[in-house]
């Protein structure tokens, strides 16, 4: 059976919220197909010690405040899975659960999306599947001979799991710094390897400083000026406090990276050989976007061409939350809600044309 509307909304995770909302506002007929069985997107699936790098009152989607947590100064994953549930009731969201996209293909004048639940025709589609589902690893000697265990960031519940083992944090970024500082506390005493010098940000900034640098450096390009540099000038990681604390205890010493796994351990550069238990590679995603295959839009590193939000070779398809490259910061909460008014506002127009 193919049902027909004017969007589809590929995710119903915070960036797919904030397109429904949008959408919502201009009276555009649309749906969220969600692949998950509950709200809260990829937050549902984080390690329970994870905070938010903002306050609640600047970690919110357009249209309403995330309100503050008990006892908390940065909320937790709970909580934000709370916040977008609550959202996705209060403003009445079309989203249809358990629903997989398999494909999107040219049909005339629409786009088919293909799912396991049937198909949808419709005028525009807005993708916004985020990165959660595509975790990179990367390349490393004897990473398949590796005998012990290996998991990603995403697989990554909590320290209890490896109590009195012997665990190495691979990455240099936030999830490497706040997943070795929750091992750290628990007494796991982990070796967290970076493949440069860790950078923190100063203590004092958090999201919100995040987001007004990615906004400037997206405005200087856009205008033609000089790259500011946007948030990678500022450092890589977020001193969130329990990262403050454990660094601040000498617990975050940072090693080079090691240039092989054998089949028990790690070996560095200088031939010294480590035992080893388990491997955490806190080591990045790419975008989630194999439903596109057939459009055959794909470019360097995975990603679509855009202009703004919308793909360069299928004027009909806005890509929404994938990070700095489909609008400033829009990865995050606070900064998803402008580029989704603004694919918002480009569908109407499309769709008045």
């Amino acid at each position: 059976m193919t049902q027909r509307t004017e969007v589809v909304v590929i995710g119903g995770g915070q960036a797919g919220l904030a397109a429904g909302y949008h959408l919502r506002r201009l009276g555009v007929e649309h749906v969220i197909l969600d692949a998950q069985a509950a709200p809260g997107g990829a937050w549902q699936h984080t390690w329970d010690s994870l905070r938010l790098f903002s306050p609640a009152e600047y970690s919110s989607l357009p249209g309403r405040l995330m309100p503050v947590q008990r006892g908390q100064t940065y909320p937790d994953a709970a909580h934000v899975v709370s916040y977008l549930a609550d959202y996705e009731k209060r403003y009445e969201l079309p989203v249809r659960r358990e629903v997989w996209v398999e494909a999107v293909h040219r049909d005339g004048a629409f786009l088919r999306v293909r799912t396991d639940c049937g198909d949808w025709r419709a005028r525009a589609v807005v993708s916004a599947t985020g990165t959660w589902t595509r975790p990179f690893l990367p390349t490393v000697p004897g990473r398949r001979q590796f005998t012990g265990r290996q998991l990603h960031t995403v697989q990554y519940a909590g320290p209890a799991d490896f109590t009195g083992q012997r665990v190495v944090v691979v990455g240099g970024g936030n999830s490497g710094a706040q997943i070795a500082a929750d091992l750290a506390h628990a007494g796991v005493d982990p070796t967290w390897v970076t493949r440069r010098p860790p950078r923190y940000l100063a203590d004092d900034v958090d999201g919100r400083v995040l987001f007004d640098a990615a906004t400037a450096r997206r405005r200087a390009l856009d205008a033609g000026r000089t790259d500011t540099g946007g948030v990678a000038s500022l450092g890589d990681i977020v001193a969130v406090p329990p990262v403050r604390t454990a660094r601040d205890a000498g617990l975050l010493g940072a090693r080079p990276m090691f240039t092989r796994l054998t089949a028990t351990g790690v070996e560095w550069a200088d031939g010294t050989r480590g035992e080893v238990d388990a491997v955490i590679w806190c080591t990045g995603f790419r975008p989630a976007l194999a439903h596109f295959a057939s459009l055959r839009l794909r470019g360097t590193r995975g990603r679509i061409a855009t202009e703004g939000t919308r793909a360069v070779d299928e004027p009909r398809l806005h890509l929404l939350g994938y990070g700095d490259w489909t609008g400033p910061a829009s990865a995050t909460l606070i900064g998803v809600g402008r580029p989704a008014r603004e694919a918002a506002r480009d569908i109407a127009a499309l769709l008045r044309a």
